[in-house]
């Protein structure tokens, strides 16, 4: 707040001195209703202590006495500088008795035939009682001694003790308690709540909590003038005055210009027990209902957002529904960010609103041709359809350049490849070329003869498949055996079928030649494999 009131104060530009200036004047009143329903509600203090408390809420939001006392000590003659009996004055309206004397014993000295009179006032301010909460007097006896003191200072005034310095008069009927004084005073209280405390002070030290409203009342119809319309600030703190908790929320709600004050306090008069069951149209009470409006605002916001989850987080009513609802109005500008929706959504077991996002980065990811990305996303969202289509590119992709892309990502599926038919046949198939290129060639025959023997190869791939076949037919060593070639001419036969009833009469003459060259060549080596491997298994070793 400091910050903001300096550059205020520095800017030269007229427009955003304003601007902050109004952000000032909202957040110290802010400042001023909470300390007031602190004192009222949360502190509820009776009789006697509830005056002290007022005190130090009036002190804390009128300091500027201080400010202007040390301009007056640190001049060279401060008992003639101009302001020195307004700070006086201020000192005393806010019951600052001990400092009024400080400042009083300078004047004294400049004036040693008026000692007396101040030694008078002296002793009327250091014997004015102030009520002891942790004290053994009790709220009675103080009135008593109270009442003799007050007394005391009437005497003065009757016996004209100080009518020839008008200073310490007014001091005088200020400690008195006289109405007229005090409003004559009106620039150096200010406000009127500050008038109802130094009012209070000086007539009625012992009012109860259910009396403030009647002096409130007073207080203000008789600081303002006629013509003068109570601000909004004045009714908030009027209301709460009242003890009427809902319309201060109600006042605030309508006067402050967002919610957090009101969800704020609302929340911390609801954990004191001090809101009753105010059931809305909706079913939700009053707590939950400000604290949701709250946090639905902060989800607007490009950064807070993540504040407002905590907050739904608190309404146990309806605050997971809420959340539901907003965080799929997060824009999700990058994967960072998408990632800290995901973990908010994984942690509150909101698993319609994971797979969205996961649909929507693996989508983005497909259109920027991040096939690796899109593959995770598809499977962090157990979205098997788009698993498919993306397994389906990532196979597109080998047949293209002859090599995989995201190698990392399909070596490492796990678990995850058993998602989908097609990114099962991925990850095996890659699984096949990881065994061929260690040289383990027996296991690699037997997978990828299941592949195709499982149906999980897809028709379209069984010519690659076939073909990856050919440089183990050609090895030295037979690696497959007599059945596993008779299933694979077999397969080859089935497909050359369905080539022949389809795809060869629909491809130009060019590719029709290749694709008759590999079958030709893979006949060819299957034949000769199951020669070898008749050969092989026939003969009995001595």
């Amino acid at each position: 707040m400091e910050e903001l009131q300096q550059v205020a104060v520095s800017t030269k530009d007229a427009g955003v001195a304003t601007q902050y200036g109004n952000q000032v004047s909202i957040l110290l009143a802010i400042e001023l209703i909470w300390n007031l329903c602190e004192v009222l509600f949360i502190d509820a203090a009776p009789a006697g202590s509830l005056l002290l408390h007022l005190l130090d809420w009036v002190r804390l939001h009128k300091a500027d006495v201080d400010e202007k006392a040390r301009e007056v000590l640190q001049s060279e003659s401060p008992a003639e500088h101009h302001d020195y009996w307004d700070v006086v004055v201020s000192y005393v309206l806010q019951g600052r008795l001990e400092d009024a004397r400080q400042m009083l014993v300078k004047q004294a000295a400049l004036q040693p035939a008026a000692r007396s009179m101040y030694k008078l006032m002296d002793a009327l301010l250091s014997r004015m009682p102030f009520y002891n909460p942790g004290g053994n007097q009790t709220l009675t006896e103080f009135d008593v001694k109270w009442r003799h003191w007050h007394d005391e200072v009437n005497r003065c005034l009757q016996d004209n003790s100080f009518a020839s310095n008008r200073h310490l008069e007014i001091i005088c009927k200020i400690l008195a308690g006289d109405e007229d004084t005090l409003l004559e005073h009106k620039e150096q209280l200010s406000t009127w709540y500050h008038f109802l405390v130094t009012r209070l002070l000086f007539s009625h030290p012992t009012v109860k909590p259910t009396e403030l409203h009647y002096y409130a009342q007073s207080c203000l119809t008789m600081f303002l003038d006629s013509r003068s319309v109570p601000e909004p600030l004045d009714n908030i703190l009027l209301a709460a005055f009242e003890f009427d908790i809902h319309q201060v929320i109600k006042d605030c709600s309508i006067a402050l210009n967002n919610w957090w004050f009101v969800a704020h306090l609302t929340d911390l008069l609801d954990h004191c027990k001090l809101l009753q069951s105010h059931n809305l149209h909706f079913g939700s009470n009053l707590r939950e209902f400000l604290l949701l409006e709250y946090a639905s605002g902060l989800f607007t916001h490009h950064s807070l957002w993540q504040l407002a989850v905590d907050y739904f987080d608190h309404c146990p009513e309806f605050g997971h529904v809420y959340l539901e609802l907003q965080i799929e109005r997060v824009p999700l500008d990058t994967e960072r960010k998408a990632l800290k929706v995901l973990r908010i959504c994984d942690q509150r077991q909101m698993s319609e609103q994971v797979r969205s996002i996961c649909k929507i980065m693996a989508m983005r990811a497909l259109r920027n041709n991040r096939l690796g990305s899109a593959l995770s996303w598809s499977i962090r969202a157990k979205d098997a359809a788009f698993a498919t289509l993306i397994s389906e590119r990532f196979l597109q992709d080998y047949c293209t350049r002859g090599t995989f892309s995201d190698l990392d990502l399909i070596d490492n599926l796990g678990p995850a490849m058993l998602l989908s038919d097609r990114l099962t046949f991925l990850g095996k198939y890659r699984e096949f070329h990881k065994l061929y290129g260690e040289k383990r060639f027996s296991e690699a025959a037997r997978l990828l003869l299941s592949l195709m023997t499982a149906k999980i190869a897809p028709r379209s791939f069984w010519m690659t498949l076939l073909t990856d076949a050919l440089p183990l037919l050609e090895q030295k060593e037979v690696i497959f055996s007599a059945d596993q070639t008779h299933e694979l001419m077999f397969c080859l036969e089935e497909l050359t079928s369905s080539l022949n009833a389809s795809a060869l009469g629909s491809k130009t003459l060019q590719d029709g030649d290749i694709e008759l060259t590999k079958v030709e060549l893979l006949r060819l080596s299957l034949a000769r494999n199951l020669a070898m491997a008749i050969i092989k298994e026939g003969t009995v070793e001595v």
